[in-house]
């Protein structure tokens, strides 16, 4: 799919073609699609398709006067009842009087522009709009990073009752996002770097600032999801051990009613051999031998209370 977007005037508005000021996205492009961009803007295969590659690494690239700036951005994947975090590529390449970016799935970054949700968002700023996306790609990884922690808050306050796996799976999941955010967030930190020493993109004086901010909400997610991730993983061993705890709990409850149950049954057994037993002949002897029964069985029940075995 591919969308035109121009600011005339302030305002965003959706065009037809590809003109100088545009900003083109593509969503999912079809090979059609990227050679009709081609076509009309003059860029580069190589450089478009580069984000069609989910496993492709973030970096920065100069080729024919033409920039591709590729990073990592979040995004949440509805699996069965619950959502699972991953990140995806995006690509955006600077030409001489266009910006184009290329995903693999919608995202609510790329939307916010489109809905004109950024402030000071203008199509033929360039350079503006580069750092506004990856500041945008920042702020929503902290996002996800505290619901992330908000999830496995919940999780935690299940430890104490729970004995079954499916709280361990969704931490095990959670501890997988964590992993793919801490790597892509390592790896936009180093275009970052790039291109703060570098001049692959041109950069004007109002711009530092909004570089500097991008910077720092990039270290901060990074610190964040080591931390969380330190914490997920604490809280996962002691998950274990509460669910083995629990388990070794009811088995000893178990095992200590099986012991309870098995005294009136020994007493029933001995009485019940064919062979001379004693109240035999006693017309109370049913209620003899039953009172036996029960004073053994609460004997070995006080004893076990006594031991904590119930």
């Amino acid at each position: 799919m591919i969308q035109y977007y121009k600011t005339v005037e302030g305002q965003l508005l959706e065009q037809n073609c590809a003109s100088p000021g545009v900003w083109i996205h593509l969503n999912r492009p079809t090979k059609e699609e990227i050679e009709e961009v081609c076509a009309q803007t003059g860029v580069l295969v190589d450089l478009l398709t580069a984000a069609l590659d989910e496993e492709e690494a973030a970096r920065i690239e100069r080729e024919e006067d033409q920039t591709l700036v590729l990073v990592d951005i979040p995004v949440v994947e509805p699996e069965g009842t619950s959502f699972v975090y991953n990140t995806l590529p995006l690509g955006i390449v600077l030409l001489d009087n266009m910006v184009i970016t290329v995903c693999l799935e919608d995202t609510t970054i790329i939307e916010d522009f489109m809905e004109n949700r950024v402030r000071g968002f203008d199509t033929c700023k360039k350079t503006r709009f580069v750092l506004q996306l990856l500041y945008r790609t920042s702020t929503k990884f902290l996002q996800y990073l505290r619901q992330i922690d908000k999830v496995s808050t919940q999780v935690e306050s299940a430890l104490h009752k729970s004995m079954k796996n499916r709280e361990l799976i969704q931490m095990l999941k959670l501890e997988k996002s964590l992993v793919y955010f801490s790597t892509s967030l390592k790896g936009n930190e180093v275009v970052l770097e790039k291109m703060l020493k570098t001049n692959f993109i041109k950069r004007y004086p109002d711009d530092e600032d909004l570089l500097e901010d991008v910077i720092i909400e990039n270290k901060q997610a990074i610190e964040m999801a080591a931390i969380y991730r330190e914490i997920l993983t604490g809280t996962m061993d002691a998950f274990a051990s509460v669910i083995s705890n629990n388990l070794n709990i009811v088995m000893k409850l178990l095992t200590s009613i099986t012991i309870i149950m098995a005294v009136p049954t020994m007493v029933a057994s001995l009485w019940g051999m064919n062979v001379p037993v004693p109240f035999q002949y006693v017309s109370t002897g049913f209620y003899v031998v039953l009172g036996i029964a029960l004073v053994i069985t609460a004997v070995v029940a006080l004893v076990l209370w006594r031991k904590k075995m119930l």
